[in-house]
């Protein structure tokens, strides 16, 4: 592991789409490892991939290091690094596109980060995302469930 970087593994879930869901978080700087997870009563999957990120983003004490962020969500990675964030951002997400107060908070959250995203294969051999996907999928199933007021206030359709 880079020492000169900040390494964060997430992954989201949910129990139908939407329903119940959880994001799940690890931190790794060094010898350090923290682990953050959370679950909502009703949401999609592709929120709770992004709220990932977005809440290992918000638990850095420093925006100094280089951050690298691995995720299995193509739509998460993909919206980043080829660009569409910010066309969603010029165009005011026309079209449709869901998610726009997540992205929205990713967007103003990252600016003072280098971030970079790599795309890892979920359920395979990796065991950071696999841990990942064992928070997240606990939280969905947990007790006390948050609700996710951006899928509330949306409307709460898929369509």
């Amino acid at each position: 592991m880079n020492q000169n970087e900040i390494i964060i593994y997430t992954d989201g879930s949910s129990r139908g789409n939407p329903g119940p869901g959880g994001y799940g978080v690890i931190l790794m700087f060094g010898k350090h490892r923290k682990e953050l997870s959370g679950g909502f009563k009703k949401t999609t999957n592709n929120r709770m991939e992004l709220l990932a990120v977005i809440e290992g983003l918000k638990a850095l004490k420093t925006k100094d290091i280089p951050v690298t962020v691995y995720s299995d969500s193509q739509y998460v990675v993909n919206t980043v690094t080829k660009g569409w964030l910010t066309n969603w951002i010029k165009t005011d997400f026309k079209g449709g596109k869901k998610n726009k107060d997540l992205w929205l908070e990713y967007h103003k959250l990252s600016q003072p980060f280098k971030i970079k995203f790599l795309w890892v294969k979920g359920h395979a051999e990796n065991p950071f995302n696999n841990r990942c996907d064992q928070l997240a999928t606990e939280a969905a199933d947990g007790v006390n469930l948050k609700i996710d007021h951006g899928f509330e206030n949306s409307g709460g359709g898929l369509f």
